[in-house]
C-alpha cells in the first residue's frame, strides 16, 4: 500500500481528547461540591457533638467537685465565665473552646451569660443553640429543658428545633 493511502490509526483526534476532557473535568466538579457539602455537614455534626460533649464534661466537673460550677458558651465554645458567683467548671478533659473547632462553623444562642451547674450536676439553666456553616442546609440545633437540664439535640426547621429521624 503506498504511503499516501495509509491512514495511521493509532492515535485519538483533536475532538475526541476535547470531549473526554470536558467529561473528566464535569465528573471532578461535580465531586467537588459533593465533597464540599458533605465537608460543612460534618462541621455542623462535629460542633453539636462537641457542644454537648462540653455540658456533659460540665456536668461530671461539678458532680466531682461537690459544688456549683458555670460554663460560658462563646463563638468558639465553652469557656469560664466572664465574671460572676460562681467558679468555672474545671475537669482535665474540658478544653477552653470545647464545642467549635472549626471558624466557619456559626452558633447562635439565647443561653445567659453563665450555664449553671448544681453541685450534683445537674443545668440550672435552659435555652437553644443554633449550630450551621456555610455550604450546607443543615442546621442543628440544641435545647435545654428544665427543671433538669435535659439536652435534646434536632434539626432547626420553620423556626423550631424539631427532632431528627437521623439521629
Amino acid at each position: 500500500m503506498p504511503p499516501s493511502e495509509r491512514r495511521d490509526s493509532a492515535g485519538f483526534t483533536l475532538v475526541e481528547l476535547l470531549v473526554v476532557a470536558a467529561l473528566v473535568g464535569g465528573a471532578t466538579t461535580v465531586g467537588l461540591m459533593q465533597a464540599a457539602r458533605d465537608f460543612a455537614r460534618e462541621r455542623v455534626e462535629s460542633a453539636s457533638r462537641q457542644l454537648v460533649l462540653g455540658l456533659e464534661l460540665g456536668r461530671v466537673s461539678a458532680s466531682r467537685q461537690g459544688r456549683p460550677c458555670a460554663l460560658r458558651l462563646s463563638d468558639s465554645g465553652w469557656q469560664a465565665p466572664a465574671m460572676g458567683s460562681l467558679p468555672a467548671c474545671q475537669d482535665e478533659r474540658l478544653g477552653l473552646g470545647e464545642g467549635i473547632v472549626d471558624p466557619a462553623v456559626r452558633i447562635e444562642h439565647n443561653l445567659p451569660d453563665q450555664v449553671r451547674f448544681s453541685s450534683n450536676g445537674l443545668v440550672l439553666d435552659g435555652g437553644t443553640v443554633r449550630i450551621a456553616a456555610a455550604g450546607t442546609e443543615l442546621v442543628r440545633c440544641l435545647v435545654m429543658s428544665l427543671p433538669l437540664g435535659v439536652v435534646r439535640v434536632g434539626r432547626w426547621l420553620d423556626s423550631n428545633c424539631r427532632p431528627d429521624a437521623a439521629l
